[in-house]
């Protein structure tokens, strides 16, 4: 076999090896081939009120302003399996379930005292959701162009490394 030969047949192996995954992506294929939950208006307005308590709006915009909720119902319905996303949602609903038996309203309709109560105590009494919901805002918030943006610094274009850098008082985290 001469060497001309032999780089056209690695080239069409490594083809072949690159491109089923790529084709995939293309084509917008989700990882999770199993069932999945769709959910209802009211908990996705429900996830966001929930992340934005997380991570509220302060002098940078919060989890909601972000769309955090899209991120996460997507994450949840493509990444998770269906034990895990019944999980998730129904820890939504006990938290929703808390709130009106506390405060005889739901969730999305309490005062920012009282969501923030609800969370605190879903945090005690239901820990895999909130660690759950806490996981997929940060992540959601994080990868947003907000949150790369506004709440982390961002140099789109980077000058040279530098190891170690004092950091001012005040100071933002970097997105890379």
């Amino acid at each position: 076999m001469n060497r001309r030969v032999a780089v056209q047949r690695i080239t069409m192996m490594l083809g072949g090896v690159i491109s089923a995954p790529l084709m995939a992506g293309i084509l917008n294929e989700k990882t999770n081939h199993g069932g999945f939950i769709d959910p209802t208006a009211e908990q996705k307005l429900l996830i966001a009120e929930v992340a934005d308590v997380i991570i509220p709006t302060t002098t940078t915009p919060g989890a909601k302003a972000a769309g955090a909720e899209d991120f996460i119902i997507r994450v949840l319905r493509d990444c998770y399996e269906l034990p895990a996303q019944q999980q998730y949602y129904k820890g939504l609903g006990k938290l929703d379930a808390l709130a009106k038996s506390k405060f005889g309203k739901g969730f999305v309709a309490l005062s920012t005292e009282n969501k923030n109560a609800v969370v605190l105590e879903t945090t005690k009494v239901d820990k895999p959701f909130f660690k759950m919901m806490k996981d997929l805002t940060v992540t959601a918030y994080f990868t947003s162009e907000i949150g790369c943006t506004q709440a982390l610094d961002y140099l789109p274009i980077p000058g040279r490394f530098e190891g170690t850098w004092p950091m001012p008082k005040g100071q933002k985290s970097w997105a890379l």
